[in-house]
């Protein structure tokens, strides 16, 4: 297997995708931010103190777990969870909203904007700009806000100030839109802390460096454990920072099979879902080059899923470059076949995993008894699911 480039040329590319499609008053911010980052990302002091609040703020590094009755249940390859669920604020958005918050505050800025779906980022921006002093502003989609009422209100109390956005399809990617125009305004002196590896250059790159640790942890924690590298890794996708953070330290291990999984929706055939890689086109959105929903004239459609972090209707480039080259295979499952894993997991670990998550332990489900007893799968469990007891409960018609 010819080694492949981890990282996006000048341009902003992983190939053809990726580069920065954006209004020409975000130009210098973009190459400030650029420049910025590639002169801190190796200075000591930023790397130390990244480290230390990584460590004793954050609580990593997050065990491997070895999943014994669900390996059990489902009779075939070894079920590890990386377990991200159990980082301060219930999921990995915390370890690139930490690490943009530090390049904020170096930067002389004193003003975060956020987007935010599922509403984990947000909390994860909020936590971040409490303990830096920084001023926070997260937008949301009214539809999102109706899902994510717990997550909302934990935002208020971290002391943000939460925008509902009305526009579209009132979901992620309407927020991502306001957020934009709120950074094109007030670009002096705000950053846009994007919480996905999705947008223009060098957004995609830093996500996915600060989300790494994900993957660094994993494969050292892999072999200490079973003393080889994991047969499959699979992960949620939507915009796909927890995916491409886990997968990053195994891009060239040719012997690890990267999965990763979108949201079904309702069935790709009925057009109500979120996966773009598995059945979208190549266009542009937020600002880069990718696999992306979109009508015969071009038009963003819109995109469903039970769960509100994976309804975007775009993926991050990178992504769309290991689809392309067959490093990496995207599958989708539905939004039953999605909260089925979640009871599964529920009943059998004790574990109440996101409904993110669930997509990929879904993708397990149907994998793992079809392979040798001998073989072992590590699954990101990217979150925790406090945040979607009320989604379930009311999918199970069940009263609160």
């Amino acid at each position: 297997m010819v080694k492949i480039r981890k990282y996006p040329d000048k341009t902003g590319h992983f190939g053809k995708f990726g580069g920065q499609f954006a209004p020409e008053t975000l130009m210098h911010a973009l190459e400030e931010l650029n420049s910025f980052y590639l002169n801190t990302k190796n200075d000591k002091n930023f790397k130390n103190s990244l480290s230390m609040l990584l460590k004793t703020y954050v609580g990593r590094p997050t065990p491997i777990f070895f999943a014994s009755n669900l390996t059990k249940k489902l009779g075939g390859a070894k079920i590890y969870f990386k377990r991200e669920d159990l980082s301060h604020t219930g999921a990995h958005k915390i370890n690139n909203a930490l690490g943009q918050g530090l390049l904020t505050k170096q930067m002389g800025k004193n003003r975060i904007i956020a987007e935010t779906g599922a509403g984990q980022h947000g909390v994860a921006t909020a936590t971040v700009a409490s303990i830096l002093k920084q001023d926070c502003v997260i937008y949301m989609g009214e539809e999102d806000i109706k899902r994510q009422a717990l997550n909302v209100f934990r935002m208020k109390l971290l002391g943000a100030k939460v925008v509902p956005v009305s526009t579209g399809s009132k979901t992620l990617k309407d927020a991502i839109n306001e957020a934009m125009r709120d950074w094109v305004a007030n670009v002096e002196t705000s950053h846009y802390l994007i919480g996905s590896a999705v947008g223009p250059h060098p957004y995609p790159r830093i996500v996915k460096d600060f989300q790494s640790i994900i993957g660094d942890e994993s494969l050292t924690q892999m072999l200490k454990t079973e003393g080889n590298l994991p047969d499959y890794v699979i992960a949620c996708v939507g915009g796909g920072s927890n995916a491409i953070g886990l997968f990053n330290a195994f891009i060239n291990k040719p012997s690890v099979n990267l999965i990763g999984v979108e949201a079904g929706g309702h069935g790709i055939k009925t057009g109500e879902h979120s996966a773009s890689l598995s059945s979208g086109e190549i266009g542009v959105l937020h600002g880069s080059m990718s696999y992306i929903l979109q009508d015969t004239n071009g038009q963003i459609t819109e995109a469903h899923s039970i769960s509100a972090g994976l309804d975007y209707p775009g993926v991050g480039p990178e992504h769309s470059y290991l689809k392309d080259i067959k490093r990496a295979k995207y599958t989708s499952v539905t939004d039953s076949e999605a909260l089925n894993a979640f009871e599964i997991l529920c009943n059998t670990e004790g574990i109440i995993p996101a409904l993110e998550s669930s997509h990929a332990i879904a993708e397990v489900i149907k994998i793992a008894p079809k392979l040798s007893k001998t073989k072992t799968i590590l699954v990101g469990l990217s979150g925790r699911g406090d945040k979607d007891i009320e989604t379930v409960a009311k999918q199970l018609n069940v009263n609160l």
